[in-house]
């Protein structure tokens, strides 16, 4: 698997499998990525990242964003 990308309350991020768990980019305009200091665990299915992220970002949700939208997957 490549990489999944998802809309976190407005912030774009990929999330990418690593045999250590889903490793978490930060995505910004530019096309550059920053990692995060997230480490989502291996057992996380593929169709609850999103889920998971939600969880675990719900402090940046605001009323105009507070949806976390699977974007892609690459």
């Amino acid at each position: 698997m490549a990489e999944l990308r998802f809309n976190v309350f407005g912030k774009l991020i990929a999330v990418a499998a690593t045999p250590a768990g889903w490793k978490t980019y930060l995505l910004g305009q530019d096309g550059k990525r920053s990692s995060m200091d997230i480490v989502i665990p291996s057992f996380v299915e593929e169709d609850e990242v999103g889920q998971y992220l939600a969880d675990l970002l719900h402090e940046l949700a605001t009323p105009t964003n507070n949806k976390v939208v699977r974007l892609s997957s690459d």
